[in-house]
Parts: structure tokens; C-alpha cells; sequence
């Protein structure tokens, strides 16, 4: 067995663990999850929700996807969504491509983890859109763990969110009641705005 390949990826990717998510840090707190707490999260989050959907899924492609969603990040960092606004179009795209082909080179199934990463940033299968539909619900609820424990407000993140309806109804559902249980928590504050 070549070894050199596995462990330059392995070593390459775990660095997701000592990366922080910018977008949290960007608000103002400290100690924030890093992108493979994310990720876990995001692959929970999916796991989930295909149990509370009809539509027929190929759970490995899922659980495949929802794990590899944020690799290239591990190159390219956490780019905080408001930066990637003055990028010209397309770019951070495929730059993304570009860490993702070179980070799975040489693995033995690296075509099919591109593709699959693909799907997900292209919404092209209901496997991609179902992480898609994970990755802003891990979101949403670390949002609401933050502004539970840490006594903040992070309406920035919530923002429109209910202009962009999930993909699937259970996400959507989950979304729905998160949203309700925030708006309630918060309304004392709502009103003295």
C-alpha cells in the first residue's frame, strides 16, 4: 500500500479542525467552532433529515458529501460570505474546484468525492441539495447556541432566511420551528427595538 497518498490527504484535511469559521469571529466571539465541528454538525444534520424524507437518497453519497462539503476550505480558509461578495464571479468557485481536485489526488475514489462535492455546490442532486439544506440548518442552530450561551444577537445570520426556502420539506419544517422558538425567545427584545 502506498501510504504517502492517504496520509497527505488525512494530514491536509484534518488541518479543518484548527480552523476557526470566520463568520462567527467576525461578530465579536471567541472560542468559536472550527470548520470540522461544523462539519460534523452538517453531516448530523443530514443524517437526520434523511430519515424524515420520502425522497429516495443514497445515504453513502450523503454522508460522502456532507463530510468532504467544506474540504477546500482547508486551502483556501473560511472566506466569510460578505468577502466573497467583491470577488469577481465565479472565482472563489473555481478556486474551490481547483483545491479540490488537487486535495483528493491520487485517492482511490477521488473522481466520485468530486463529483459528489460538486453536486452539493452545483444543487445538482437530491444528495447535494440535502447537505445543502443541512449546512444552513447546522448554521442556524449554531446561531442559536451562540446567542443562547452567549447573551448576543446574530440577526445578520437569520436575515432573509425565509425568502430562500430548503430544498425539502423536513428542513424546511426544522427551519420553521427554530425560527418560532428564536422569535419567541427574543421577543421582549423585538419589541424594545
Amino acid at each position: 500500500m502506498d501510504t504517502d497518498t492517504p496520509l497527505a490527504f488525512l494530514q491536509r484535511a484534518l488541518t479543518l479542525k484548527n480552523l476557526p469559521r470566520t463568520g462567527w469571529a467576525m461578530r465579536g466571539l471567541n472560542d468559536v467552532e472550527s470548520v470540522a465541528e461544523h462539519t460534523l454538525g452538517t453531516t448530523l444534520v443530514a443524517l437526520t433529515l434523511m430519515e424524515y424524507t420520502d425522497a429516495p437518497l443514497d445515504r453513502e453519497k450523503v454522508l460522502t458529501i456532507a463530510l468532504l462539503h467544506d474540504l477546500p476550505e482547508c486551502i483556501l480558509s473560511d472566506i466569510p460570505t460578505p468577502a466573497t461578495r467583491y470577488f469577481p464571479p465565479q472565482t472563489k468557485q473555481q478556486a474551490e474546484d481547483a483545491i479540490m481536485a488537487h486535495v483528493l489526488s491520487g485517492l482511490p475514489n477521488a473522481a466520485q468525492f468530486h463529483a459528489g462535492w460538486s453536486e452539493f455546490e452545483h444543487r445538482t442532486s437530491p444528495e447535494g441539495r440535502l447537505v445543502c439544506d443541512a449546512d444552513r440548518l447546522d448554521m442556524l442552530i449554531q446561531a442559536t447556541a451562540y446567542e443562547e450561551t452567549r447573551g448576543c444577537r446574530l440577526d445578520e445570520f437569520w436575515e432573509h432566511q425565509a425568502e430562500q426556502p430548503f430544498f425539502f420539506p423536513a428542513a424546511q419544517a426544522l427551519y420553521e420551528a427554530l425560527a418560532r422558538s428564536r422569535n419567541a425567545r427574543l421577543r421582549p427584545t423585538l419589541s424594545e427595538d
